[in-house]
């Protein structure tokens, strides 16, 4: 099928103003500034045409988990997150025992390996996020799933050959060799929920870890680090993200997490490239205020959603808005030009996890991840 998607269309450096992204057989094969559009095609008009965005760190939505590992519940949430234009995923692990997380790699593996359309977004990896945290920085997640990693039980889930972004704390015992094995497999190595100094991220940052996870959330800081090493006072995972070019980082952009002043903060700091916008999201995503589970829906660790976040008594636990919510956010209150905040949800995120050649941008030859929006952000539609 031919479709034809008119409207002002977001390029990752610009607005092509009443432009034209033709799609046939699911690829993208001309984008331009027609003023007439193909007779046989199907014509979607909207104000804004944007890539679909790419989630690299959520845990569910819709009333599911991805831990609750059954291939219904990976569906369950892909879908809820297609619905709010989000067309690509990587399903994150929380803290939990070996089994669960392989049954939630499992679960996933199937999904992919047997997508159709009607499963909503595409899922183009694993997140293997917890369990390996620092105790200090569990945050919302069980804590009695935390471990420090081994060699024995990491490379039984790289060994599924799905995992493509790992997490581990770079203070813990047997962290460069985490690293070093995600760096065989060719993963986006990320350091989070970690109370690690300079000198343990410059380590790590050796081993090959070149991202952290959502900044300044679960994160050292100079007084956490005062407070864990004495003095003098040291550089904490900020500064070295910031000092670093290569290193990338994400923030939640759902107008809980973060003030707007720290949003235009990240942005003006690491640019478009090397910042992605991700939702963290929970099961709540899409489901009225009310406790649900964070993790799998037996063992999961207690919260609340008041509707517009989830939290612990005196702290935040996850967000519930998909990534629709996050740009419009990012757009109202950053400072970035539309353009710049759209590609923090899609080309940088593909850029990061190695899919680019295949989506997060309007490209021909790309795969057609289209989505329509509103003057106001909203979606209208999505492939």
């Amino acid at each position: 099928m031919l479709e034809a998607w008119r409207g002002n269309v977001i390029l990752p450096d610009r607005i092509l103003p009443d432009g034209v992204v033709l799609c046939e057989d699911g690829r993208i094969v001309e984008v331009s500034r027609r003023k007439r559009t193909p007779r046989q095609a199907r014509l979607i008009e909207a104000h804004y045409i944007s890539p679909g965005f790419i989630d690299i760190h959520l845990h569910g939505g819709d009333g599911a988990d991805y831990m609750d590992g059954t291939a219904e519940a990976v569906r369950t949430v892909n879908r809820a997150h297609r619905r709010h234009g989000t067309t690509t995923v990587f399903p994150t692990t929380t803290t939990g025992s070996p089994e669960e997380i392989e049954r939630m790699i499992a679960a996933c593996r199937t999904v992919r390996d047997s997508w159709t359309p009607a499963d909503g977004a595409r899922l183009a990896g694993v997140h293997l996020y917890g369990p390996f945290f620092a105790e200090s920085k569990v945050g919302c997640h069980p804590a009695d799933g935390r471990r420090d990693p081994t060699t024995t039980e990491y490379e039984r889930y790289f060994a599924s050959g799905i995992v493509r972004i790992a997490t581990c704390a770079a203070e813990l015992p047997g962290a460069e060799a985490f690293y070093r094995a995600a760096r065989r497999k060719r993963c986006l190595i990320t350091c989070g929920h970690s109370d690690a100094s300079w000198t343990e991220m410059a380590r790590a940052y050796k081993a090959g870890m070149r991202h952290v996870d959502h900044f300044w959330c679960a994160m050292s800081s100079v007084p956490s680090l005062r407070a864990r090493l004495g003095t003098p006072m040291q550089g904490s995972m900020e500064q070295f993200v910031i000092a670093h070019q290569e290193m990338s980082t994400e923030v939640i952009a759902d107008g809980q997490h973060l003030a707007p002043e720290l949003l235009a903060y990240a942005w003006r700091m690491k640019g478009a490239a090397r910042l992605c916008l991700v939702t963290d999201s929970n099961r709540a995503l899409d489901r009225p205020p009310g406790r649900y589970r964070f993790g799998n829906q037996h063992t999961g660790s207690w919260f609340e959603s008041n509707g517009k976040v989830g939290f612990v008594p005196g702290a935040l636990a996850s967000s519930v808005v998909a990534l629709d919510s996050m740009v419009r956010v990012m757009a109202r209150h950053s400072g970035a030009p539309l353009p710049e905040v759209v590609r923090m949800a899609s080309l940088t995120p593909a850029e990061r996890t190695g899919i680019a050649s295949e989506t997060g941008s309007l490209e021909p030859g790309k795969r057609a991840d289209v989505i329509a929006l509103t003057a106001r952000l909203q979606v209208l539609e999505q492939r």
